[in-house]
C-alpha cells in the first residue's frame, strides 16, 4: 500500500490496576532514524494508554506527508480504525463510548490515505512491540506521573 520509504510507528500502553497507574511507549522508526517517547500517569485506563500511544506517535511526526505504518497489540485501537466503527461513534456524537476526548484527538491527526493499522500480538516475537511495552510499564513506574486529565474529568459536566 505504502511506498518504501515509510514511518514504522510501533506503540503499546500499560495500566497496573485498571484504572491504575499507566503509561505509554512508542517507537518510531524511519530509515536509520530511531526515537523512543514515553509518559506515566497517576490513574487512566489501558485503553487510554494504547490509545494515547497512537496519538502522540501520529503527533510527533513532524513531516506529516509521509505515511506511516502503526503497529499496535490494542484490538481496540486497531478494530476501531480498521472496521470504522470510529466513524460511527462519531455520527452518534460518542453517546455512551469511552474516551471521546482521545478519539477526537486522534481524528484531529488521523490522515486514512497515509496511516495504516497492523495488528500484533502482544508479548510476543516482535521485537519493537516489546520495546514499547518496556518503555510503558517504566513510565507508569516512574516518579514523573503526569495526571490524565481526560480521565479524572471525565465525570465532570462539559459546559463547552
Amino acid at each position: 500500500m505504502f511506498l518504501k520509504h515509510t514511518i514504522k510507528l510501533y506503540t503499546d500502553g500499560a495500566c497496573s490496576g485498571n484504572p491504575g497507574p499507566g503509561g505509554y511507549g512508542i517507537v518510531l522508526l524511519y530509515k536509520q532514524h530511531r526515537k523512543e517517547l514515553s509518559q506515566g500517569y497517576k490513574k487512566t485506563t489501558n485503553n487510554r494508554m494504547e490509545l494515547l500511544a497512537v496519538i502522540i506517535g501520529i503527533e510527533s511526526i513532524k513531516q506529516k506527508e509521509i505515511p506511516i505504518i502503526i503497529y499496535s497489540d490494542s484490538k481496540y485501537v486497531v478494530d476501531a480504525i480498521n472496521l470504522k466503527w470510529v466513524f460511527g461513534w462519531v455520527k452518534i456524537g460518542f453517546k455512551d463510548k469511552a474516551n471521546p476526548d482521545l478519539w477526537k484527538r486522534f481524528l484531529k491527526a488521523y490522515n486514512p490515505k497515509l496511516h495504516q493499522f497492523i495488528w500484533v500480538k502482544g508479548h510476543a516475537s516482535n521485537i519493537e512491540n516489546n520495546r514499547c511495552d518496556v518503555l510503558a510499564v517504566e513510565a507508569s513506574k516512574s516518579n514523573y506521573l503526569l495526571i490524565d486529565e481526560g480521565y479524572e474529568n471525565k465525570n465532570n459536566n462539559e459546559i463547552f
